[in-house]
């Protein structure tokens, strides 16, 4: 795109005297700042401490999985393991990290404008959900939960269990944070575009993360009445979801499940707008087929509403609501394949440089591919019948979410940390991390997919011998991914000191964000830009890579 007003280019070698960073010092401008930039900050920070508690949790399951028997912790504490590490990755981790961290930091950036358009609201976001976090500390503290992170019922409302009401009021909070996010990002892009930037003169990254806020704003609520009605059930003892006092369990699943499904979208989203900008980077290449990309990123955010009873085939639905969702669990395959056709198209005869956010990229796009196919396996009622409540639901989640979307938000830490820091990573060592991470991983949850189909329950503490080589397989293929998350966070701590001096666009991206100094100024712009070319327009750039690594 090209910009009539931009920020004079700076010299690689020296930081700029004044950026976000170093604008005001002190806890408190922390705390109570109101840059979006430093509050993106904030969100990765306690991001990445519940990921590593959900991380501890996983590691313990794998732990005890390694032998048939029993024998590492008690039954009721692998309860607790695998419901604290559902409950902290989702609704803490993966549904927050892409959304408040790159969509805070960057959305203003790529749009031209100086700020989010409501930023006291965007503040009170990160305390909302700090807040949610700490009932969550609470609930794991002093006893656990142990209903599994989808608080199935009538178990969940049932008096003797665990710390049921933390966990939910947990979330409950926390889904606030998400919806004044949502509401943040929809005002902000419609209010505070630069001066012609249009719909279609806007990223891929801004069509994803408004299909995003779409789905925090309608489905978010949802969730948040069913919490609060577990905690009335328990508090009271009116019958809502427990059958023995005239609730209905399954209304409860419905509830759950029609935020839990576009949920599922809030994660891989964001992680497709990112993988949308490292594409056509890489590749010095227009996206393939602009406009189709753009409107399926919409088609997700509203097919996503009409297929949450993909998940409740054995539960006692009719034959016919499932073939219907299970027709139109099909359909939501449609729009994310146009989106892997056309990246797939992008880098037909594209110029690709293979440096760390390209690799983080492509692993996506092969993980991800396959954790959607494995979904249309689950969306055809016979073999859903039997493949349900099974290891294979566990290895088709984790494609997808984890292997699909931690790769994204990995391409997108790497490709724009030069913006964020201003310094360089070592590039061998993160092209090594990407590796490390793809084989890890297919090495932890592919033996899920032969565990499930052969018939292994997911969430049992012990199973049967037969099993163990599969589940050996996969405890070590948790290793070497455990490997693979940390070593990107040695390196780029590293670099916050160490790393090359990076300059404003040391990729040579086409964008807003990489037209001001490298860590942005506080204000972002002097004055406001003017886009008069389209995105992407790599052959304005030329078709040089400049690796700053």
């Amino acid at each position: 795109m090209e910009i009539a007003t931009v920020a004079p280019p700076l010299s690689a070698a020296t930081l700029p005297s004044s950026h976000y960073l170093n604008n005001e010092y002190g806890i408190k401008s922390w705390l109570l700042t109101q840059d979006h930039k430093r509050i993106a900050i904030l969100y990765l920070l306690t991001t990445l401490f519940f990921f590593m508690i959900g991380g501890c949790a996983a590691a313990l399951i794998r732990l005890e999985l390694l032998t048939p028997a029993g024998d590492l912790v008690a039954a009721d504490t692998y309860n607790k393991l695998f419901s604290i590490h559902g409950i902290i990755m989702v609704f803490f981790f993966l549904v927050p990290i892409a959304p408040a961290v790159f969509g805070n930091f960057l959305i203003p950036l790529m749009i031209g404008a100086r700020d989010v358009a409501l930023p006291r609201i965007n503040l009170l976001s990160w305390y909302l959900f700090v807040l949610g976090g700490c009932f969550e500390l609470y609930m794991m503290i002093f006893g656990g939960v142990d209903t599994g992170w989808t608080f199935t019922t009538p178990l969940s409302t049932h008096y003797v269990n665990t710390h049921v009401i933390g966990a939910a009021m947990g979330i409950f909070i926390a889904g606030f944070s998400s919806i004044l996010t949502g509401l943040n990002f929809i005002v902000t892009i419609h209010k505070m575009r630069a001066p012609g930037m249009t719909w279609f003169r806007l990223p891929l990254f801004i069509w994803s993360y408004y299909a995003t806020a779409i789905i925090f704003i309608l489905a978010t609520p949802v969730i948040a009445m069913a919490m609060v009605l577990i905690v009335l059930e328990r508090v009271t003892g009116i019958g809502v979801f427990d059958p023995t006092k005239g609730g209905d369990p399954l209304l409860f699943q419905h509830l759950f499940w029609f935020y839990s499904h576009p949920a599922v979208y809030v994660m891989i989203l964001p992680g497709m707008g990112i993988v949308s900008e490292v594409i056509a980077c890489f590749c010095r290449k227009r996206v393939f087929g602009y406009t189709a990309v753009a409107f399926s990123s919409v088609a997700i955010a509203v097919f996503s509403f009409f297929v949450w009873a993909h998940h409740m085939f054995i539960m006692g639905i009719s034959n016919y609501s499932a073939l219907v969702f299970s027709m139109m669990s099909m359909l939501v395959a449609v729009p994310s394949a146009i989106k892997v056709f056309n990246w797939a198209m992008t880098m037909y005869k594209g110029s690709i440089h293979f440096d760390t956010p390209m690799l983080y990229t492509l692993g996506f796009l092969g993980l991800f591919t396959m954790g959607g196919l494995t979904g249309v396996f689950l969306a055809t009622l016979g073999l859903d019948i039997h493949l349900t409540e099974t290891y294979f639901i566990v290895a088709h989640f984790h494609y997808v979410m984890v292997g699909g979307m931690v790769s994204a938000i990995m391409a997108g830490l790497h490709f724009w940390w030069p913006k964020i820091t201003g310094r360089m990573y070592p590039e061998h060592l993160g092209r090594l991390a990407a590796v490390i991470l793809f084989i890890g991983f297919n090495l932890t949850f592919f033996p899920q997919f032969i565990l499930g189909y052969l018939g292994m329950p997911r969430r049992y503490w012990s199973y049967p011998p037969e099993f163990q080589v599969l589940n050996v397989f996969s405890s070590a293929g948790a290793t070497i991914l455990a490997v693979g998350y940390l070593l990107p966070i040695l390196y780029l701590v590293w670099s916050l000191k160490y790393g090359k001096i990076a300059g404003p666009n040391p990729w040579q991206a086409a964008g807003l964000e990489w037209t001001v100094s490298s860590p942005p100024p506080a204000e972002n712009f002097a004055h406001p830009p003017i886009v008069d070319f389209e995105a992407y327009d790599y052959e304005r750039l030329g078709s040089s890579i400049e690796v700053g690594g």
